[in-house]
């Protein structure tokens, strides 16, 4: 029973802690990806849900990890559906960050803390639908400190 206990005792800790430990955004592989080809066009005035990125500041420079926030605001009484949340890493191919974020997505936003992100400029586009379709697509900048 005493050495079942002291197996047991790190992973329990562990368990409790990892909320604290940091876990990729991106990696270096996805970041030494070729941008991705085309314009970046977002439609202009929309009915769609609001999406501002609240941290990191948009494209005031970072170091990782950093705690990556969304917020989102649903226009008109309607509610955010959060499956309908699509994160992509604008590289070519396209790389789908959604897997990774699939637990700090809620109808408010994302929480993702302590994001490890590689050094550089990277480009991410949000896309989210309210529960009556519309849809807003949000091109966001980070720019993470060597």
């Amino acid at each position: 029973m005493h050495s079942f206990l002291r197996i047991l005792t790190p992973l329990i800790l562990l368990v409790s802690y990892a909320p604290l430990m940091a876990a990729p955004l991106i990696v270096a592989k996805e970041a030494a990806l070729p941008p991705a080809a085309g314009v970046l066009a977002t439609r202009g005035i929309s009915r769609g849900p609001s999406v501002k990125m609240t941290s990191p500041e948009a494209e005031a420079p970072v170091s990782s990890p950093l705690d990556f926030k969304v917020v989102f605001e649903a226009r008109g009484g309607d509610k955010i559906d959060p499956s309908s949340v699509k994160v992509i890493y604008m590289k070519s191919p396209f790389v789908d960050l959604t897997p990774r974020l699939k637990n700090a997505i809620s109808a408010t936003g994302i929480d993702f803390p302590k994001a490890e992100v590689p050094p550089g400029t990277h480009t991410i586009r949000i896309t989210v639908k309210d529960t009556e379709g519309r849809e807003t697509n949000s091109v966001q900048t980070l720019v993470v400190n060597k």
